[in-house]
């Protein structure tokens, strides 16, 4: 990536480009035709892509998969990246957290300094034009009003916004509602005072990274077999999996504590091993606390394992998610979750959280167990249905894949993608039919169009 310096934008350049029959074996030459159908009129457009972040969270894992296809159906894409100096950083957590629903104090001076002066100071020299403009994030949701940026603006939140402080709710919803739509992964998700019309995009998995390769067990435990073998894990005991990166909101302590209760209460030979994989991240000092709180929960306990920054980390996730029992995702919020996707596509049943974008893809008894996730003992009950029954985890498991198969692959986001493209060029006449409010495109821009002034009668 260009450009090393804190506070500035730069552009996450990708190479490579991907055909899209590449995803053949996939979707099916009926999802390969039409992704060639939708991109056709929309050759040589542009689509740019601003997010707050190359890495770590999901917004920018899609990313990485979203830009190669659309370049390889002709789509002129980019992907704009908003860097941040430890202040700013810090802020933008904190406004995160709000939007989710948790407590936390931030002052005025913090909002207008480091959020809105920091945003105004990375953009001076900033230039973004295309057709398609896609602003992911609260944190770069403010370069909207700062004439930077030129061409049909949409905001996606990939967050779970369905209890935010409504105070800073409030005050994004200017920046909002100057773009020409938002995206969110689930209705409830929009809350009042959203005045462009709204759509409904759920993220997808790129079958074709590292990560969501499927494996055999035999591939999968040769790759795990030197991280297993420093942690004194054994392979052939049941493995129950929480992956994700330690934050309060990812809820890890209530999966620990209800392990614990399900192995004193359920006498299970061999005996089951829980494992915590994440990562920590640079000035990420929340993560870092959590992490600390979760080993001293543990207090050595030999069944309890932390995987931590591991090496080929794709590789390594995927291959843990094959050979788990299940995995568990008790999340208090959860925008989408795309951990729980990846792990459905490699046939394990998921024990997640009923928040959010969870319950888009845990069906249930079908693909898994929803559970609220601050009770222990409805997870402990869920993680003793998936170690004592095999014909439970091996029928949710093939009825786990076949439901991201067909509704959660990168090639069904992209599609949705290019049917805005298509609609904000005008190609379409007709808006979109996963749009979720009444309001159209015609009549946003009617709405912004400036009016004469008024001179009343003499």
């Amino acid at each position: 990536m260009p450009g090393s310096k804190k506070d500035l934008i730069s552009e996450y350049v990708l190479q490579s480009s991907t055909r899209p029959d590449e995803y053949l074996e996939f979707i099916g030459p009926q999802g390969v035709e039409r992704l060639n159908t939708l991109a056709l009129p929309l050759e040589g457009k542009g689509w740019a892509n601003v997010n707050s972040s190359p890495m770590g969270g999901g917004v920018a894992e899609m990313l990485k998969g979203i830009l190669p296809l659309a370049r390889g159906l002709g789509i002129d894409a980019h992907w704009h990246v908003l860097q941040s100096g430890a202040e700013s950083s810090s802020v933008t957590q904190k406004i995160r957290n709000l939007l989710q629903g948790m407590e936390q104090d931030i002052s005025m001076e913090e909002i207008f300094r480091a959020y809105v002066g920091s945003i105004d100071k990375q953009t001076r020299e900033t230039f973004i034009t295309s057709d398609l403009v896609v602003v992911h994030d609260p944190q770069p949701a403010a370069m909207v009003m700062n004439g930077v940026i030129y061409g049909n603006v949409l905001w996606h939140c990939p967050l779970d916004t369905s209890e935010p402080d409504m105070t800073l709710w409030r005050f994004l919803l200017p920046y909002i509602n100057h773009c020409a739509g938002a995206i969110f992964a689930r209705p409830e998700f929009v809350r009042p005072g959203v005045q462009i019309p709204v759509y409904q995009i759920m993220p997808g998995i790129d079958p074709l990274c590292e990560k969501n390769r499927l494996r055999t067990r035999a591939e999968a435990l040769d790759a795990l077999a030197p991280l297993l073998g420093e942690h004194g894990i054994d392979p052939e005991r049941p493995i129950l999996a929480a992956i994700a990166r330690f934050d309060p909101h990812k809820n890890q302590a209530s999966v620990l504590r209800a392990f614990c209760r399900m192995r004193d209460e359920v006498r299970l030979d061999p005996a089951p091993q829980l494992l915590f994989l994440g990562n920590t991240f640079p000035d990420d000092l929340e993560g870092e606390q959590v992490l600390a709180q979760l080993r001293e929960l543990a207090d050595g306990d030999p069944d309890i394992h932390f995987l931590v920054n591991v090496q080929n980390n794709d590789a390594v996730v995927g291959s843990l998610m094959s050979v788990a029992r299940g995995v568990v995702h008790t999340a208090t919020r959860a925008g989408f979750g795309l951990t729980v996707t990846e792990a459905l596509w490699q046939r394990t049943p998921v024990i997640g959280a009923n928040r959010g974008g969870i319950r888009s893809q845990v069906i249930d008894g079908r693909t898994g167990f929803l559970v609220e996730p601050e009770d222990p003992e409805a997870i402990a009950k869920a993680m003793a249905r998936l170690l004592q029954d095999d014909n439970v985890c091996s029928g949710m498991g093939e009825a786990a894949h076949e439901h991201v198969r067909r509704e959660l692959l990168l090639p069904h986001t992209v599609g949705k993608y290019l049917e805005l493209m298509r609609y904000y060029a005008s190609v379409d006449r007709k808006a979109p039919d996963f749009r979720l409010s009444d309001l159209t495109y015609s009549e946003v821009l009617h709405a912004m169009r400036p009016r004469p002034p008024f001179f009343p009668d003499a």
